[in-house]
This record gives C-alpha cells, structure tokens and sequence, in this order.
C-alpha cells in the first residue's frame, strides 16, 4: 500500500468547492466599516496633527470621499484596529462621514507594528519622536519574530550571513543604521526635553528648539538631571549645544551632574550666542573694487578701525 504526506491528501474544503471559490474566499475586498467600530493601533507614534494638510484632507475626503482604503484588522472582543489609515480616519470624522473604506485583514501583533511603521514612514513630514517610538516598536517586533524562527529557510537573507535586526532595518528603512540608533536613543528623554527635538522640524515661531545630536547626549542623563535640565532650560531660555551636551553626560556618568553644573555648563559663551555686526555689502561696496573677498574687507575695516582709534587717543592728549 502506498503512503503519502499529509500535504499531499486532499481537505474536506478542497472536496466540495473549486479552486477559483477559494482563492475568492482568500480575496481581500474592501468595506466600508462604520468610524465608532475602529479603535487607534496601541500606543501609535505617528500624531495625528490638526494642521492645514490635514484641513485639505478633509476637504478632499468631503468632496471625493476616501480614495485609499485604510488598513485594519478583527479585534478578538469585537469591532477593530486601524493598522494604516489614522490620518484618513480623522479627515472622514472632520468631512462628518459615518464610515471609511478599509481593507479587513488578519495580523499578529508584530505584523501589525511592522505593516504600521512602514506605511506611515512615507510621509512627507516625520517629527524626531514618530520615527524614534515607530523604529523602537519595529526592531522589537522585528527580533520577537526572529527569536520565534526555528528554520534558517524563513530567516532573512541578509540575517543569515550576521546582520543584525538593526541592520535590516536600516535597509527597509530612509535612515541609515547609525541615524536609526540616534533616534531610539530619543525614546530615553523626558517628554519636555523630546518636544524640543520636534520643534526643530516644526519650526514654530517662538518656540525653543534643540538639534538631534545634543538630544542623543543628553539621553544618557537620569531622569531628574533631564528634569533640571528643562527646568534651567526654561530660566536661561536657551539650550545645550552638542558641546555643551557631551560635557553633561561626561558628568553625569562620573555622578557628578548636579544642578549648579547643569547651570555652570549652560551659562558657557557658545559659539552661536556671540553677538555679530552686520553690515550691509552695498554700504560699504563704493570704498572695495569689485570681488574683494569678504576676509579681505573684514580685515581693512578692522585696521581702519584701530587706526580710528589710534587718532582719536592722540588728538585727547
């Protein structure tokens, strides 16, 4: 008697239906899902901002409804989870929609996080905190999933000659593996210190702003050197240049960094906060032939000056 692989033996399902009435079961198809029934993917990084763009989206969605279905999957309790498709969720709440068309779509929790991060990567405008939360929450999944594998045929090819989960994402990702380290580092900062590192994306007028590679250092501090730090931040209304950065975390990993340090290292002449004269090329343009260097015209009015000065101290004797 001959044998056979369970692989090889025939389903019930496959009996008594054809093959094109499965692959239309596998089929996904798009439903319009009513907006009460959609809960927010967990601690979802990417803010959904009431700004102009999403103004014009929701215009667009009023006039022309939701061109792109939303992504989300069943919820074991009922009802279910936006996956990819926050932004146009909120537009179809501001157009006074009922419903969004979405794609139903069965995913594990990781899946779910990885499909998440991807899609909203693409957007134009990514704040220092959505791509610091998103990459943590993806390498997590990322190397859950690989923890899981047991077969070398299901690892990543990349993965199977020593790549690291990071490395693998740096390739799937707009940021390099170092950039993307930089950014995780985020994740240990206070809330008031990471609004700064925003700020410097968002630019808004009269807010303080402070570059990613201080912030990176400044991640390295416990938890209440960064709340003195905010808070001198705030009294001295400026913040630490990388510099200034580097020598806190020296500090503070050598138990040092108390808040006279902190306020000592933050009152040091930067730099940029030395004040400067300009003067207008076209006023003094009439006494320089024309393409003298810019050095070249600093320095004759530097030795003008002193020569200036020089006459008037002889005609006080």
């Amino acid at each position: 008697m001959a044998t056979g692989s369970a692989a090889n033996l025939l389903s019930v399902d496959s009996l008594f239906t054809t093959q094109a009435e499965r692959d239309e079961a596998k089929r996904e198809t798009v439903m319009d899902i009513p907006l009460a029934e959609i809960s927010d993917f967990p601690n979802h990084p990417f803010k959904v901002r009431m700004d102009e763009t999403m103004m014009e989206m929701a215009d667009s969605v009023k006039q022309h409804g939701v061109l792109v279905p939303g992504l989300v999957r069943p919820k074991p309790d009922g009802g279910y989870e936006m996956v990819a498709g926050h932004r146009r969720k909120k537009a179809s709440e501001l157009a006074g929609k009922e419903t969004v068309p979405c794609i139903v779509r069965e995913l594990t929790d990781d899946e779910a996080t990885i499909i998440m991060v991807d899609s909203n990567l693409q957007r134009e405008q990514i704040l220092p905190s959505e791509k610091a939360f998103a990459y943590k929450m993806k390498l997590d999944a990322m190397r859950r999933q690989q923890g899981s594998r047991t077969d070398l045929t299901s690892v990543p090819l990349g993965q199977k000659f020593g790549q690291t989960s990071r490395e693998v994402l740096a390739d799937q990702s707009p940021d390099s593996n170092t950039q993307i380290q930089r950014y995780i580092r985020l994740t240990s900062l206070i809330p008031d210190l990471l609004e700064l590192v925003d700020n410097s994306v968002l630019k808004e007028k009269g807010q303080r702003q402070m570059a990613l590679r201080p912030a990176v250092e400044l991640s390295y501090l416990r938890k209440e050197e960064q709340e003195s730090l905010s808070e001198l931040i705030e009294v001295e209304d400026c913040t630490p240049s990388h510099a200034q950065a580097i020598k806190m975390r020296t500090f503070s990993e050598a138990g040092k960094l108390n808040e006279d340090v902190i306020l000592s290292i933050m009152q040091e002449e930067k730099g940029n906060q030395i004040e400067q004269v300009k003067i207008p090329r076209e006023r003094i343009s009439k006494y320089f032939a024309p393409g003298t260097p810019a050095q070249t015209i600093e320095d004759t009015i530097i030795k003008a000056l002193e020569l200036y000065r020089r006459r008037q101290r002889e005609q006080a004797r």
